[in-house]
């Protein structure tokens, strides 16, 4: 199994997209890509920490592939929205790969570099590609949110 972490806007509808993937076997809602040990949702909810809300997705490789997650991570959500997806803003809320070795590192850049060429979409790509670091896991009544609640996401492919 393998590990890829994706930053996308609030977790909830992430997570939810992720799981829907033959080949992914587990997923998690949490916060990275900040300094602040330990963070809290409330403290995450400042913009004060550095953090995330992220998602990291366990994935079998024979059964998927990293750029198959990649595509979904762009369909998703708006990369071009610096700090902030639809009404949720705040640096919690950019638009990041966290990437798990240097082979998935080539192929994010790789992949935003085609769809910058290719003008996907309308304005400049703000996406991060950062190392992955610690993966805070998220309050148990975050993981999973909208299954537990019977809701689906908005915006899913």
């Amino acid at each position: 199994m393998d590990k890829a972490t994706f930053a996308a806007g609030c977790f909830w509808g992430v997570e939810v997209a992720y799981r829907r993937v033959p080949g992914v076997t587990t997923t998690r809602v949490g916060y990275t890509g900040g300094d602040t040990p330990n963070p809290s949702y409330e403290i995450v909810c400042t913009g004060q920490s550095g953090h995330a809300e992220a998602v990291e997705v366990t994935f079998d490789p024979a059964r998927v592939g990293y750029d198959e997650l990649l595509e979904v991570f762009w369909a998703v959500h708006d990369p071009t929205q610096a700090d902030r997806q639809g009404p949720d803003v705040g640096s919690q809320y950019r638009s990041a790969i966290f990437t798990h070795g240097p082979e998935q590192e080539a192929a994010a850049r790789a992949s935003l570099a085609r769809l910058a060429a290719a003008k996907t979409y309308p304005g400049e790509i703000v996406t991060e590609i950062a190392p992955a670091g610690p993966f805070h896991l998220a309050e148990d009544y975050h993981q999973q949110y909208l299954e537990k609640r019977g809701r689906q996401a908005g915006r899913l492919f």
